[in-house]
Formats: structure tokens, sequence, C-alpha cells
């Protein structure tokens, strides 16, 4: 939903050279780190991909000591203490760390989506660089980048074969789940829960279906919008890769709207016991397939899902009836 508290993180455009490298050398570490970690995850299902990984992570170690060397000559020695989250259009992603569970094939979407990232950050960071040796490396450093992106289609190559590969999600596709899935899904979910209340506050405190529905439409709608203009602030693409924020905000604004009208659309039958007790049933199947989607595509184990879903939004529910009730 849309926030009122400031953002405090630095804009991209503001930052100098000896900023940008320092935000880069950071970077490259992490992305090291995540790479060492697939492969140690993964190293026993699937030994060829864990190498790939490690060869990766290897690399970005190499990128970081290239970014360290022209910073010690130009700098001196002391890093700014500057990271991702502190800049304006990143992304920010659950840690690894957290993550208990992870499939082949979510490895190869957030490689994709990382490595889309990286390419953009040093696009962008070279066009911002005076420094002839400066702009030159980060130049360098975005095509390297560029080339890791095919990192996921090698990963199908050496554990499906070239037939398995051919079956595969492209980088269209890739493009196209980072752009309008993920934030189409994380509308939906919202949309879901936060009109839980309002929908059946409305109707257990006038028992009328048509007032009901017209509280249910705007509680969607303006969820929508919020959700929607929340989406496209959230970061412009240009650092991300993650695509247009137009776009992303009308994918994440419609699902949000979706959500909020699956358990407000019964109240369009004019009996009110039989559009509530529709609109429960809804709201059941819309908590539980919240919770398998989370599961599925957001790899949060099934019984956290559930937890933070089902339970979470049964209190939203109940609290919306006991409002409407009192």
């Amino acid at each position: 939903m849309f926030s009122i508290l400031p953002d405090n993180r630095r804009p991209f455009s503001e930052l100098s050279e000896r900023e940008i490298l320092s935000l880069a050398v950071s970077a490259e570490e992490e992305d090291s780190r995540i790479y060492t970690e697939f492969a140690t995850r993964l190293a026993a299902t699937y030994p060829g991909s864990a190498s790939l990984f490690q060869g990766m992570a290897a690399e970005e170690n190499e990128h970081r000591r290239q970014l360290l060397d022209l910073y010690v000559s130009r700098f001196g020695e002391h890093l700014v203490p500057i990271r991702r989250e502190h800049v304006r259009g990143f992304l920010t992603r659950k840690p690894l760390w957290l993550m208990k569970t992870m499939t082949l094939e979510a490895v190869r979407q957030q490689i994709w989506e990382m490595e889309e990232s990286a390419y953009h950050f040093y696009l962008e960071a070279a066009k911002q660089a005076t420094d002839a040796n400066i702009r030159k490396l980060l130049g360098d450093l975005a095509e390297q980048e560029r080339k890791h992106a095919q990192a996921a289609d090698r990963i199908d190559a050496d554990v499906l074969g070239e037939g398995g590969r051919d079956t595969e999600k492209s980088e269209a596709h890739r493009q196209f789940v980072l752009t309008y899935v993920q934030p189409g899904l994380a509308g939906l979910m919202d949309g879901s829960v936060s009109t839980l209340a309002p929908v059946f506050a409305a109707a257990f405190a006038t028992g009328d279906t048509h007032q009901t529905f017209l509280v249910g439409l705007a509680a969607a709608v303006g969820a929508g919008i919020s959700m929607g203009f929340t989406e496209a602030a959230s970061d412009d693409g240009k650092l991300t890769g993650r695509g247009s924020p137009i776009k992303r905000g009308f994918a994440a604004g419609i699902m949000t709207a979706i959500g909020g009208l699956g358990h407000a659309l019964p109240y369009l039958i004019h009996d009110f016991a039989i559009a509530t007790t529709i609109a429960i049933i809804v709201v059941l199947v819309e908590l539980w397939a919240i919770a398998w989607i989370q599961n599925r595509y957001m790899q949060t184990p099934f019984w956290r899902a559930v937890l933070q879903v089902v339970f979470g939004g049964s209190l939203v529910f109940a609290a919306g009836i006991a409002i409407g009730m009192a």
C-alpha cells in the first residue's frame, strides 16, 4: 500500500564517482556470496550447476578486484560505506539466508534478475562517470554482466540438455515475470487481504447487499490505485531492469483491485444470507490460493505461508465482522 513515510535513500543520479565505485564493490561482493550459497545448496542435487555458480562467484570476485584497484588508485584505501539498499531505484529482495527451500527454477530466475540489474546499473553508472578510466571499466563490466544473464540458459543445458532447454522459459518470459507477474502477485495478495475488513464490516453493519457492494468496490478500487502508484514509484526500472514503472504499476493496481473485488462481487446478489455465504467461501478460497502462490512462486514454506496468510487473513476477516456487529 501507499506509504507516507519519507524515502531517505539517495537518488542514484546524485552519487559521486567515489560513491559509485564503492557501491559497485559492495554489490559485487554480495553477488559473489549469493552465488556461493547457490552452489552450496544445490551441489548435492545439481553438481553441474553448482560448479557453474562457483565459477560465477569467482568472476564476481574478479570484478570486485578490478573495481577496488581502480578505487584505490583514485580515492585511497577507505571505501564509502554504501550499499544498494541505501540508493533509490534498487529492488529490495528477501535475504537468501531466510529462504529454507529454493528450487532450481527460482535460482535461474533470480540469477537472471541479478545480472539484468547489474547490467543496467553499470550502464547508468558509466553515463555518470566523467573519468575516462572509470567510464571504461564500468562499460566493460556492463558487457560482462550482460553475458552472465545467459547463465540461466547454461543451467538449462547442464540440467535438461538441449531438448529440455527448448521447452523452458526464455529471456522474454523471465522479463514478463519480472515486469508483470511479480507485481501482479503482490497486488493480488494485498488486495485480497486488505479489503476484507471494510467489506465485512459494511455487510454486518448495514445488512444491505447494495451498500456492501459499493463499499467493497470503493475499497478495491482505492487499494488498486494506491498499490499501483506505490509500485510505479518504487523504482524507474533503470537500475533493476524490471521494465516500465507504468506497466508494473498497472499490473499491481489491476490485480489489487481484482483481489479486492473477489469477495465484494457476491453482494450483487440481493439475498443477504446467500451473498454473505458465497463471499465467505470466496474468502477461504482466496486465502488458501494466496498461501499456495507464496509457496509456489515466492519460495515461502507452505505452512509458514498458511500461518501468515490464512491465519492473518482470518484475523482481518474476523475484525471486520466484529466491527460491523458492534
